[in-house]
């Protein structure tokens, strides 16, 4: 059985998503951020990074959301797409979201959220470019009903992840400007799988605060700043 360490931010939901989808068996092993399991020696020994998600699939352990679902959707053949210029397409859009949506989107949130002082210009320039990333999303589904065409794959899985959070990434109203990717997500979400990867936020409580000790693990950079 796969060991699927998480928490219920994007990464690791996209993942749960891409294990609901597949049906494979996985055991949910809750990794609190806030409380810095992440850093804890038995957990870096598997992700040195110390973030989440990994997964520990018998000898094989793999970490990073996007290099997860690669793994999983080579080891079962399934939500890949078929020929080499199709496969050309879906590595691009799932580096875009990789690359580009994900960390834009994180830094966004960093910076409008919960910097003690991150002043305008990182605060305006992390919008920016989260908005940028989003607005070239909404074009490409404009035509299409997922990504990369009629086929539902990985990348769609990927973009799921984060497009939940687009309200809080750049504001409540953010939707009214991303229809094509609102429709994506609640087309998505309407899916079992995604109610299955939803629910696991029944199994486990996280520490919901964001109190100085949560700060410290989440942003250590600032911490050793101060």
């Amino acid at each position: 059985m796969i060991r699927f360490f998480y928490n219920l931010s994007p990464n690791p939901m996209k993942v749960a998503l891409c294990l609901e989808e597949l049906g494979l068996p996985y055991e949910p092993v809750p990794v609190d951020t806030r409380k810095g399991e992440q850093f804890e020696p038995a957990y870096t020994a598997l992700n040195p990074n110390g973030k989440v998600p990994t997964i520990v699939d018998g000898d094989v352990t793999v970490f990073d959301s996007n290099a997860i679902l690669l793994y999983l959707a080579g080891k079962t053949g399934r939500f890949l797409p078929e020929g080499e210029a199709a496969r050309g397409e879906m590595l691009s859009w799932l580096m875009f979201v990789a690359t580009g949506i994900g960390p834009f989107s994180g830094q966004c949130v960093h910076f409008r959220h919960f910097a003690p002082d991150g002043g305008p210009y990182a605060t305006e320039r992390y919008a920016f470019e989260a908005r940028r990333h989003w607005e070239i999303l909404n074009q490409r589904l404009a035509d299409r009903p997922y990504v990369l065409g009629e086929t539902y794959t990985i990348v769609d899985m990927a973009v799921w992840g984060w497009a939940r959070m687009v309200p809080f990434v750049l504001g409540e109203d953010a939707f009214a400007g991303l229809p094509h990717v609102k429709r994506h997500l609640d087309a998505i979400g309407a899916r079992p799988a995604a109610a299955a990867a939803q629910a696991l936020k029944d199994k486990h409580a996280f520490k919901a605060e964001m109190d100085d000790t949560a700060r410290g693990f989440m942003f250590r950079a600032t911490r050793s700043a101060a």
